[in-house]
């Protein structure tokens, strides 16, 4: 098998260039460190300020929202300072925890799920049984009606 000898073109540096200073910049970042610093420093501050709302206004997002951004934006600037990507594994795998921690118990909307009152509830299960009904009364009065139909 002969080796091509083709001379290498300026283009095709620059091209290997680019990739060599990508791997290098994804293999930059210490994830050991980047983990420990969040911890250290983001978590730290977040706890406080969650300890200081208190667990009854964990569910609540407008309580909440300010903590929770200054823990986002603390987590994308230790991550920039280390020249770590962002989000990342570990970024995932840090809300993941800090969900489970404090977010467990909140529905989707912040407020606790629960069953519309009487009221509400009670239309929407009636009027569709009347219409069905009325309708299958209908479709038999008009089955055993046969004059005038050709």
């Amino acid at each position: 098998m002969a080796l091509d000898r083709t001379p290498v073109t300026s283009r095709q540096l620059l091209v290997w260039v680019v990739i060599a200073h990508h791997f290098i910049s994804v293999t930059a970042c210490d994830e050991a460190f980047y983990s420990h610093a969040i911890e250290e420093y983001c978590l730290s501050k977040f706890k406080f300020d969650m300890d200081a709302l208190g667990q009854r206004y964990w569910c609540e997002w407008e309580e909440t929202v300010g903590s929770y951004g200054e823990l986002t934006n603390c987590t994308f600037l230790i991550a920039e300072k280390l020249e770590c990507y962002w989000p990342n594994r570990l970024v995932d795998e840090f809300f993941i925890g800090i969900h489970k921690l404090y977010f467990r118990n909140c529905s989707l909307s912040g407020r606790s799920l629960s069953d519309p009152p009487n009221s509400v509830l009670g239309p929407f299960i009636v009027v569709p049984i009347l219409v069905t009904l009325l309708v299958t009364a209908l479709v038999v009065w008009r089955s055993k009606r046969s004059e005038g139909i050709i």
